[in-house]
């Protein structure tokens, strides 16, 4: 594989902001499409879950194409903090109560396994990406309850998982009296060294991979890229968020912001650990943002301590009145508050989507109504791992093997125990077209600074415009072409993000983030 650090455009990240990860490797090009092509499996997405796929299908003797629209790991897999973890979003209680024991068991069962089959990936590829086995804390949100700590220990045992309860929290500053439970046998790395490897590994293998290749038009015959036919016997569609599908899997998950801040910490200071607490109880949103932190080696001297959280929904940042901006400083105080040894530099602050599915796990598999369209998303906060486990149940599949996790994650399953929650999630996407009536964010172009955008209104239309640093408008339909939701600007990574189902857009209007397909629409205003 290419890999050229002089490439600098939004093909390298989705968002103005850089993460640690992409600053730290070289970028990973593959060649542009320049004709059709058929092959037996067609890999929409080049992040982890695309990669870890075709990596397998081509270890089983499938011929694989990737094409990703930016480069490899530039959309949501280079701004991850890459936690390897069996403690997932929701607690394992939640679980065994929506889905029962058994398959609580099978959750914890499944990413223990997606855990193994990265540290197998990285010994039989001798990939160097600072993989390391680690111990995970889970610790009490202030507004949560010391009896829901037991609760989750008892049933992390049941779920056959090694976890210990703990009094005291390890290396967290003034937490000797409070409770945790650890996770032993956890894991982290580098994602984009990972990447890097596996990329090697399946051009090695005879797979084909393109960068800047935009797919649209996706059948169960194939899709359309840069303008060429690429067909295929199945199509796997590895985007974060599916963007085959209008509307079924858009109203089973939701899309989130989080916000990432790192910095530096005197090496030895911290034993490199996973921490998390359990989540905002009070919160307005259905997933109840939490916190969640790690060390990575950084140079001789220094670790960095990457700390995450202060999440909200795609777009909504306003509906608490904390711009995005803000998050960073309240989640550089949370962290301060914990880690004081922290230097005073934030050295990188970026941002990441992440999709909520309404039940906790993620969707794997089979497209709903397709017989040879599979997608792998819904990986809330645990995308390192759900992506590796959707990776293995559709290479079994596609070999025509029942993977004992298929039903688990069945994209097509309907979980009744969560209606409530789909029901709040529902009626909030429902809400954001009331934007088509609000008023502008701003009355008059002349009065947008450079570098920045908004919303703002020409008789019944809504326009979205930026200034650019040359002083040059922009300016595109506010129209989300997914569902017609009007989409918002994020002043932290200059976007345009539609609050319904996630898509973002550059200042160009381009897509970064699916479920739409195509650009904003252009529009000349006087």
């Amino acid at each position: 594989m290419d890999s050229d650090n002089t490439l600098k455009n939004s093909s390298i990240t989705s968002g103005e902001n850089v993460s640690f990860w992409i600053d730290s490797a070289p970028i990973i090009s593959g060649n542009k499409p320049n004709q059709d092509i058929h092959t037996d499996v067609l890999i929409i997405g080049g992040g982890i879950a695309g990669l870890t796929t075709a990596y397998k299908l081509l270890r089983a003797g499938k011929k694989a194409v990737i094409v990703e629209d930016g480069f490899i790991g530039s959309g949501e897999t280079g701004r991850t903090t890459a936690h390897l973890t069996c403690s997932l979003d929701d607690r394992y209680y939640f679980l065994e109560n929506t889905f029962g024991k058994e398959a609580a068991k099978l959750a914890a069962e499944s990413h223990a396994a997606a855990i193994d089959e990265i540290e197998k990936i990285v010994t039989d590829l001798n990939i160097d990406c600072s993989f390391k086995r680690v111990n995970g804390y889970l610790f009490l949100h202030p507004t949560d309850k010391e009896e829901n700590l037991e609760k989750e220990f008892q049933a992390t045992q049941r779920a056959g998982l090694q976890t210990t309860l703990l009094k005291g929290i390890p290396a967290l500053a003034n937490c000797e009296d409070q409770s945790c439970v650890a996770f032993s046998n956890q894991a982290q790395f580098h994602i984009l060294q990972y990447l890097k490897g596996l990329a090697d590994a399946v051009v090695s293998l005879g797979g084909i991979i393109y960068t800047e290749a935009h797919a649209e038009e996706i059948t169960k015959k194939g899709a359309k890229v840069n303008g060429f036919t690429f067909s295929a016997d199945h199509i796997v569609v590895a985007t974060n968020t599916p963007i085959n599908d209008i509307v079924t899997m858009h109203t089973k998950q939701h899309a989130y912001r989080t916000y990432v801040i790192a910095g530096k910490i005197p090496k030895g200071m911290l034993p490199y650990s996973l921490w998390w607490d359990t989540g905002d109880q009070k919160s307005k949103w259905v997933s109840q943002p939490y916190h969640y932190v790690r060390l990575e080696s950084f140079d001789d001297s220094y670790d960095l301590l990457i700390s995450g959280g202060e999440d909200h929904k795609t777009g909504q940042a306003d509906e608490e009145g904390i711009p995005e901006s803000a998050r960073y400083d309240r989640l550089e105080a949370w962290t301060r508050n914990y880690f004081p040894m922290l230097e005073n530099d934030i050295t990188y602050r970026w941002s990441g989507q992440v999709m909520e599915p309404v039940d906790s796990l993620g969707f794997m598999g089979k497209n709903p109504g397709d017989e040879n369209i599979y997608i792998i998303t819904g990986d809330s906060g645990n995308g390192m791992t759900h992506t590796t486990i959707g990776a293995m149940i559709i290479c079994d599949s596609i070999m025509g093997v029942k993977n004992k996790w298929q039903d688990l994650y069945d994209p097509s399953r309907i979980t009744l125990k969560t209606t409530g929650d789909f029901i709040k999630e529902a009626g909030n996407m429902a809400s954001q077209y009331l934007d088509w009536i609000s008023g502008p964010d701003l009355q008059n172009t002349a009065d947008l600074p450079a570098g920045e955008g908004a919303i703002i209104s020409s008789g019944l239309k809504k326009i979205a415009v930026y200034r650019d640093y040359d002083n040059s408008l922009k300016t595109f339909s506010a129209v989300c072409p997914h569902l017609g939701c009007i989409v918002q600007w994020n002043n932290d990574e200059k976007s345009f993000d539609c609050p319904c189902h996630g898509s973002r857009f550059d200042t160009q209007g381009t897509v970064m983030n699916g479920p739409a397909e195509t650009d904003l629409s252009k529009i000349h205003i006087k």
